[in-house]
């Protein structure tokens, strides 16, 4: 090939690349889904020529019972779309109260995300569309102009669990790195099928903290979300191995070897980080599983944490430890130690209101004091996002 060819022919491919690389900007359609009207409601649309049904499934819906591993709980609703002559299927809502909603689309059974809405969440292994009615307390969940905190994915030892690495992330608040102060920290876990991504994507911590430092509602403080999944060191996608499926059980599920092994976090955050390394200076919270493992980890260490919040917390013991003995008389030790805040909360159509019941009847019978706190709907994160919002102004203020 001579050099007048070979430069025409890289001429060639250099103006074919652009396109090929950006083809997608000019392969999709115009369709909005969904469109936020002013008044509150929210339009979805979906192209479906060939779909005999299809409905959107969510959480600004009236909630229906719904068969999970665990029992009985309230979900979100369903209602039907309407298909035009062009095989465009629409359906508006009432007007919706300010929250962050999440849905997807059933297309003849099948439960697809909406394809004109690049907001998405994974939820264990299902895919939701999100979006946020603001004007109320939908914009705490929103990226607002205030100083952001950093998000980093940490590895650390373990030296409990045979000196595994494993992961977490950590929030550092605004200012961080550009001071020398000592913070307070919150460890804040997930439930079962979530892993360390979970707070900081589905429960918008970020976002939250931001907003709430920023208005003076809540300290800054250091947020450590660990992975509690035993036989996970990440999140699926995110460590050495297969890219298997997440599941909503694990083979070393509730069997204390989180719980045991949880020291090892604290201790690499105090030796990494400039956090306050006293007892009034650590919070620990966690939603589901993560209320069992905080529930039981406060217990077992009653010395390591004043602040301590229980969000539509499991309490069942499924295996036999020593980290689950005797939770009475770890908690009478915990309570001699007067903890500056046992916070719970629940929904009242949780499959989990009854044990929760039954753990406050036991607080009641003993005296121990807490807080408590009683929301509408099922286990959901339209729940816990709400009572993390609220813990978290309660944090390192006593």
């Amino acid at each position: 090939m001579n050099k007048k060819i070979f430069s025409i022919f890289c001429l060639g491919v250099m103006g074919i690349l652009p396109c090929v690389a950006q083809q997608a900007l000019w392969g999709g359609s115009d369709i909005v889904s969904p469109e936020l009207q002013e008044d509150g409601r929210v339009t979805f649309r979906i192209y479906a020529p060939e779909a005999r049904t299809v409905e959107v499934q969510g959480d600004f819906l009236a909630t229906q019972l719904y068969e999970t591993p665990f029992g009985k709980t309230a979900g979100p609703g369903r209602a039907a779309l309407h298909k035009d002559e062009n095989g465009l299927w629409t359906y508006t809502t009432d007007s919706l109260a300010s929250e962050l909603y999440c849905y997807t689309f059933r297309v003849d059974g099948l439960q697809v995300a909406d394809p004109n809405n690049v907001f998405q969440l994974r939820d264990v292994a299902t895919i939701s569309n999100y979006f946020i009615i603001g004007n109320g307390c939908g914009d705490i969940y929103k990226v607002q102009n205030v100083p952001h905190g950093t998000l980093i994915k940490e590895w650390y030892d373990s030296p409990t669990l045979g000196g595994e690495q494993r992961r977490m992330t950590i929030y550092l608040p605004a200012g961080y790195n550009k001071n020398q102060d000592t913070y307070p920290v919150l460890y804040l876990l997930h439930g079962s099928g979530g892993d360390e991504n979970a707070w900081s994507e589905l429960g918008r911590l970020t976002q939250i903290l931001d907003n709430l430092i920023a208005q003076g509602k809540a300290r800054p403080m250091l947020v450590v979300m660990p992975n509690g999944n035993v036989s996970q060191s990440a999140a699926p996608g995110e460590a050495s191995g297969p890219m298997v499926k997440p599941s909503l059980t694990e083979s070393r599920r509730k069997n204390g070897e989180f719980e045991r092994s949880f020291p090892d976090i604290v201790n690499y955050v105090e030796q990494h980080y400039r956090v306050i390394k006293e007892k009034h200076g650590r919070a620990l919270a966690g939603l589901s599983m993560g209320g069992f493992h905080t529930l039981y980890i406060s217990a077992n260490y009653p010395d390591m944490f004043d602040y301590i919040g229980l969000f539509s917390a499991a309490n069942t013991v499924e295996k036999e430890s020593e980290m689950y003995q005797d939770l009475e008389g770890k908690l009478q030790t915990l309570f001699a130690g007067h903890p500056k805040l046992y916070w719970i909360g629940i929904g009242k159509e949780d499959f989990l209101y009854e044990k929760n019941k039954a753990l406050r009847a036991m607080l009641d019978a003993n005296q121990y004091p807490y807080t408590y706190y009683e929301s509408e709907g099922g286990h959901i994160w339209k729940n816990w996002r709400i009572y993390l919002s609220r813990f978290l102004t309660e944090l390192f203020i006593k």
